[in-house]
């Protein structure tokens, strides 16, 4: 039988992608939005983040057994239910309300929520800490594609 902690890393990892998968809508607005030559293909992100939140829930799994009192798993909690947070708001912002001026202002939240997993489940497990890096990296490059597509197509909301 999983433990109540597993299956948490597990749904936090599927909600996330499913969310994300759901709210990110390749249509008409999308596909006419001028995107840079190095945008990797649209097909390349599903797995991209299937293995990105695979990671990151694991880490999570080995962040909680490694916290040693009920102060530190709350920490891990209180990390993961940030980065939830800001991970879920990204996609209906540039997707759904098609304001990518506006996910470029979330970035820097979702950006901060990944660094400080990377930096506070070090206390935990530093494997935990290491498997959060791709994450950070994939999110630093959507960054910036996420800038461009704006600089490319503003003003949006018009």
């Amino acid at each position: 039988m999983l433990s109540p902690h597993v299956i948490a890393a597990v749904l936090w990892a599927v909600i996330l992608g499913f969310a994300g998968g759901i709210l990110t809508e390749i249509g008409p607005w999308y596909r006419g939005l001028k995107k840079p030559a190095w945008q990797p293909p649209d097909w390349l992100f599903g797995p991209a983040w299937t293995v990105i939140l695979g990671l990151a829930g694991w880490a999570a799994v080995l962040a909680w057994d490694g916290a040693v009192d009920e102060a530190g798993r709350m920490t891990v909690i209180a990390l993961f239910a940030a980065n939830f947070v800001f991970h879920f708001l990204w996609s209906p912002l540039f997707f759904t309300r098609k304001r990518p001026d506006w996910a470029l202002v979330e970035v820097p939240f979702l950006w901060a929520s990944v660094l400080a997993l990377a930096i506070g489940l070090r206390d935990y497990s530093v494997l935990a800490s290491w498997l959060v890096v791709p994450y950070l990296v994939w999110v630093s490059f959507a960054a910036i594609l996420n800038l461009v597509i704006v600089k490319l197509n503003r003003p949006f909301g018009q």
